[in-house]
């Protein structure tokens, strides 16, 4: 007669041992994720501080060095400017007889305002008229409005000459075709560098 193998029935104390090996395990792999992610968080925690040092460090790295680019290109900048000024005025003081259509007895540069802040670059005076000339470097069509507002604040500052006309102008090392155009169309009058000689394009002038 054949034999069948029967397993034994599992006891109470089997299965109890058996749960309590299950939550040992449970626990013990419970405390491995937690070092690991605590070890995880730390690492993390160390990588986001270099970053963030390093990123810090970069920041005012970058300042230093635009700080120092600005105070090299204001430098240059307020050279380039001083430049200028330094040579139409004395092409200007030279040739002043005959610059807008006008004897002027009298040439000056770097007026300051009496009542306002306003510095103007030329000024040439005579009896009966004022030429103000405005000197930039660079200009662009953007500077026009405030060449124009020289005029009402010359008047504010130096009211004895309210019933002078006054011309305005803009000298720079060159113009564009806009620039020259808007000019032109706002009667300043055009002051330019052409090689060794300063060109003046006053046909066109208003007085202010």
């Amino acid at each position: 007669m054949e034999k069948f193998n029967k397993k034994e029935p599992a006891t109470l104390e089997s299965v109890w041992a058996g749960f309590r090996e299950t939550d040992r395990l449970f626990k013990e792999s419970k405390k491995a994720m937690k070092k690991s992610s605590e070890k995880f968080d730390r690492e993390l925690k160390k990588s986001h501080e270099r970053f963030e040092k390093e990123m810090k460090e970069s920041r005012e790295d970058f300042n230093r060095r635009m700080k120092k680019l600005e105070e090299t290109m204001g430098a240059w900048s307020n050279n380039s400017g001083l430049i200028a000024e330094e040579y139409f005025f004395n092409s200007f003081e030279k040739g002043k007889k005959n610059f807008f259509g006008e004897k002027f007895d009298e040439i000056k540069k770097n007026m300051k305002g009496a009542e306002t802040d306003d510095e103007f670059d030329i000024v040439m005076l005579n009896g009966k008229s004022i030429g103000l000339v405005e000197v930039k470097y660079k200009a662009h069509e953007n500077d026009l409005p405030q060449i124009v507002n020289k005029a009402n604040a010359f008047r504010i500052n130096f009211p004895k000459f309210k019933k002078h006309k006054l011309f305005l102008g803009l000298a720079t090392m060159a113009f564009y075709p806009k620039l020259k155009q808007e000019c032109i169309n706002q009667g300043i009058a055009v002051i330019k560098q052409a090689g060794d000689t300063v060109v003046i394009y006053d046909e066109h002038l208003k007085a202010y």
